[in-house]
């Protein structure tokens, strides 16, 4: 399929099997429904799997590392010429020259947080600019100590618009200087629609704790195996003083990072008890009415919280990064009590206690939710209007 210039591009997807990344462009399209929309991916196969097949066209972006010529081609022309776009021209070729979109929406909202992908990003933006686009950093987190790097500054200047997600971000942004692009917005998924489901036995609705824990907060621990047994011995403790059930939720579903695995090992000493469920595959909107049904959740995983929230259930993030804070800081006026950092976790029974803090407040936390939750998702929603305007602009 020939792919022309009358779409709206979204671009630097990693794949749907991140269901965050998939909530993100589920509800991005739902904002903007009348826009045409072209989804460009590194994982059409996932996409087309999940729920935003129906939303918008779905483009497999060029791989160059399958494809030895172009990539010895490449690879030489990039050393030879000191030309970084190169690989990026490749990868996006078939959004690029004739079919030169006028919009480009980068929705890895944490691309910046990470080095590898923070140079990805960059040079995306400027390949794009470079072209004649206009281009969008959409729903994004960026730690403040970033920003004190004036190559990333000069880069944040490049893009039309950029929506942070948290006032960490937006307030980092403006002492250095980014201003006049910057528009604070909710993350686009606090408007994600659940599905329902039937749930399975043994699930009780309003009195099962949702838990979700990730293969990459236990690569950022500083004590070994200090994450895992924090989550064990919460669970030995829901088990033992409660009648509430436990539901295992993974969120994220790739290969190198699936919170399946680490899920698993959790569920092994519990699978012959009834009280305690694990969660297979779904789409986001599946998992969160299942995370809508909990009474209270522990997650690791940014989207899988933002499910939780946004279902006024109370929650507690088990978190590392600038993404975490900012939204609890948003909602709470603090992320103390809110959000746990794994790498200040050193005794085994820190989640415990962060677990027993925000039951002893379970009502009020809920109350805190159902005010601000209503307006924060609406918000949320009305980031679709800067797109809009930037459309019609170009148009």
């Amino acid at each position: 399929m020939e792919y022309k210039n009358d779409r709206l591009v979204m671009y630097l997807h990693g794949g749907s099997g991140n269901h965050g990344c998939e909530a993100i462009v589920n509800s991005t399209c739902h904002m903007i429904e009348e826009i045409p929309k072209l989804l460009v991916t590194n994982s059409e196969k996932e996409d087309k799997y999940y729920s935003v097949a129906p939303l918008c066209d779905i483009l497999q972006e060029r791989k160059i590392a399958e494809h030895f010529f172009a990539h010895v081609w490449y690879y030489a022309w990039r050393m030879i010429f000191h030309d970084p776009e190169s690989f990026m021209r490749y990868r996006f070729r078939d959004v690029l020259k004739k079919n030169l979109a006028p919009l480009y929406v980068s929705i890895g909202g944490d691309m910046y947080c990470y080095e590898l992908s923070k140079k990805e990003a960059m040079v995306a933006n400027s390949t794009f600019n470079r072209a004649g686009a206009k281009t969008v950093l959409w729903g994004c987190s960026l730690e403040p100590e970033l920003l004190k790097d004036a190559e990333v500054v000069a880069d944040m200047k490049r893009y039309a618009l950029i929506t942070p997600r948290e006032s960490i971000t937006a307030d980092a942004l403006r002492e250095a200087g980014v201003i006049e692009n910057v528009k604070l917005y909710p993350d686009p998924a606090f408007s994600l629609l659940p599905e329902s489901i039937q749930l399975p036995a043994g699930f009780r609705a309003g009195n099962t704790i949702g838990i979700n824990i990730s293969p990459m907060i236990v690569r950022n621990e500083t004590v070994s195996g200090i994450t895992i047994s924090n989550y064990k011995k919460l669970m030995e403790h829901i088990l033992r003083t409660t009648d509430s059930s436990i539901a295992l939720i993974p969120h994220v579903m790739w290969n190198y990072n699936d919170d399946r695995l680490t899920l698993a090992g959790l569920y092994e000493e519990y699978r012959d008890n009834d009280r305690v469920l694990l969660f297979e595959d779904m789409s986001c909107q599946k998992l969160k009415y299942i995370i809508s049904q909990c009474r209270a959740f522990i997650g690791a995983r940014t989207h899988a919280t933002i499910a939780a929230y946004s279902s006024m259930v109370p929650t507690l993030v088990v978190g590392y990064s600038v993404k975490a804070r900012g939204i609890a800081r948003d909602l709470f006026g603090t992320e103390d009590n809110y959000v746990l950092p794994v790498q200040a976790l050193s005794d085994s029974e820190e989640l415990i206690c962060a677990y027993d803090w925000m039951m002893a407040r379970e009502e009020q936390i809920r109350s805190r939710l159902r005010e601000v939750m209503p307006a924060y998702c609406e918000r949320s929603a009305r980031a679709g209007e800067e797109l809009r305007r930037l459309w019609q602009e170009l148009h």
